[in-house]
C-alpha cells in the first residue's frame, strides 16, 4: 500500500468541469463555496493521483479521530500571482488524539465526496493523547496546497 503526495487527476478534470467552488461568490448556480474536509488515513491505504473520491478503507480510528475526518476552513480565498492561481487552508488539529496517520485527503463533501488532494506524510506521525496538527504550508505561489501553475 502506498499514500503518494499528488493533486488528483478527477479534480483537474472537475476544475474545468466547475464542478468545486473555493470561492465566496462562485459562477455557478450554486451562491455558496463548496464545504471541503480532510480525512487521515494509515499506512495500509492507497492513495494518489487516481484516488476520486474519500473512503473509509483504512482510515485512521483512534481517540479524538472522526471517520470523515473534520472541515477545513479557506485561510485564502482563490487568488493569482503571475501566473500561478493559488488557495490556502486554516492549520487543522484534532485535540487529546491517539492515533497514527501516514497520510490525508482532502475532499469535497458538497460534490458526493470527490476527491481534491493527497497529502504524504512520508512517515507515520503520531499522536498520544496529545494534538495530531496538519500545518498548511505558506499560502503563496510555489507554495500553496492548492495550486494551479
Amino acid at each position: 500500500m502506498t499514500i503518494s503526495q499528488a493533486m488528483c487527476t478527477s479534480f483537474k478534470v472537475e476544475i474545468l468541469d466547475g464542478v468545486h467552488a473555493f470561492g465566496a461568490a462562485p459562477v455557478r448556480a450554486s451562491t455558496a463555496a463548496d464545504t471541503f474536509y480532510i480525512a487521515l488515513y494509515t499506512s495500509l491505504a492507497t492513495l494518489d493521483a487516481t484516488t476520486t473520491a474519500y473512503s473509509s478503507s483504512n482510515e485512521v480510528v483512534g481517540a479524538g479521530y472522526t471517520a470523515g475526518g473534520q472541515a477545513l476552513t479557506i485561510s485564502l480565498a482563490p487568488t493569482s500571482s503571475g501566473t500561478t492561481a493559488y488557495l490556502s487552508f486554516a492549520n487543522v488539529s484534532w485535540t487529546s488524539s491517539t492515533i497514527t496517520a501516514r497520510g490525508a485527503l482532502i475532499y469535497n463533501t458538497s460534490q458526493s465526496n470527490r476527491a481534491v488532494a493527497v497529502l504524504d506524510f512520508g512517515a507515520d506521525k503520531i499522536s498520544s493523547t496529545g494534538t495530531f496538527q496538519i500545518n498548511f504550508p505558506t499560502a503563496a505561489a510555489g507554495t500553496a496546497i492548492i495550486q494551479i501553475a
